[in-house]
């Protein structure tokens, strides 16, 4: 096949629009890929509505699982019919301070799949073999697809709470339902805080085994170790401070959130601390598709048509969704 077509964002607030474009050559560390799934991701969000920096036109989606069928010169550890996915790191420059320090997720001068790079709202696209993953064999095309970024943020915002026991995840979404999984794995307590009055959210989250579930503006039932906050709400940073108790860790695991209101110092004082994550390393996925299959986690995921991503968008913006959305070509 020579010829494909994407979705792209020509502008900020602008939707979605199908384009026809060949199918890329590969450059010399590249994979070209057909895409079997994709998940759709906040950060698709952030890029549509203009709230990071993105490269537009753009083609967005970062949570791809494909195939490999062309390889560039220089690549070796890929072969066609592999499966591999692509996450939203497309590339480091691997000579600045932080690449070299293996901070790679700080990358002065990074690329971002379905941002600064097409990403895998399409039905081909091509990659930086160097940053692909291997996918387990035990999980399906769409059922992966959430791993490669509501999984991974997931799983490294998880490593930052450090060895709290009673962890609130607040925003319980995508990624919250997947390092849900993995927390209790650990043997952790998980605490599921929603948009308010959202009951449907609350019991998934404690089909999936939360000890809790209510609305963020609830009092949590016993004081956290720790909270990870994945909804972009800045509202919500003083409501989890006051949650967690002396020595707790709060981890914002968004890359875009609305502003922090003021908040009383005594809220952060008695050695609280304060995080953000930011992206992700290539060492970061590999070992989190290591230790999914073990869990095992399994995603929860509604399943729209390429052609359907504006209305896959929309159900995500509405909070209408359980687990992960995810488009298939």
């Amino acid at each position: 096949m020579t010829q494909g077509y994407a979705l792209q964002f020509d502008a900020p607030h602008t939707p979605l629009r199908r384009v026809e474009r060949a199918v890329p050559v590969p450059g010399r560390h590249e994979l070209v890929l057909e895409v079997l799934a994709c998940g759709v991701c906040r950060t698709d969000l952030h890029v549509a509505d203009g709230e990071i920096a993105a490269h537009y036109p753009i083609v967005p989606g970062h949570e791809v699982v494909s195939r490999v069928i062309a390889i560039g010169a220089d690549v070796a550890d890929f072969g066609l019919g592999d499966r591999v996915g692509v996450p939203w790191l497309g590339s480091a420059c691997g000579t600045c301070p932080y690449c070299s320090a293996g901070q790679e997720n700080l990358c002065d001068h990074p690329v971002f799949t379905g941002a600064t790079r097409d990403g895998g709202y399409a039905t081909h696209m091509a990659a930086d073999a160097r940053f692909c993953l291997r996918i387990p064999e035990g999980f399906g095309d769409v059922e992966a697809a959430p791993l490669l970024c509501a999984g991974l943020i997931g799983y490294r915002a998880l490593a930052m709470v450090g060895e709290g026991r009673r962890i609130g995840l607040y925003g319980f979404g995508a990624a919250a339902h997947i390092v849900a999984q993995v927390a209790m794995w650990q043997g952790r307590e998980v605490y599921a805080f929603t948009r308010p009055g959202d009951d449907k959210a609350q019991a998934f989250a404690r089909a999936l085994g939360c000890i809790w579930a209510g609305g963020s503006d609830e009092v949590s039932p016993r004081p956290l170790d720790a909270a990870i906050l994945f909804a972009a709400v800045g509202a919500l940073v003083p409501l989890a401070l006051a949650a967690v108790q002396k020595g707790g860790r709060v981890v914002c695991a968004g890359i875009h959130m609305s502003d922090i209101p003021a908040f009383p110092y005594d809220l952060l004082w008695g050695e609280r601390s304060l995080f953000s994550v930011a992206n992700l390393t290539r060492a970061d996925g590999r070992e989190f598709l290591e230790i999914a299959p073990q869990v095992p986690v399994r995603t929860h995921t509604t399943i729209f048509s390429l052609d359907r991503a504006n209305e896959a968008l929309a159900a995500l913006r509405a909070g209408a969704l359980e687990g992960a959305a995810v488009l298939v070509p």
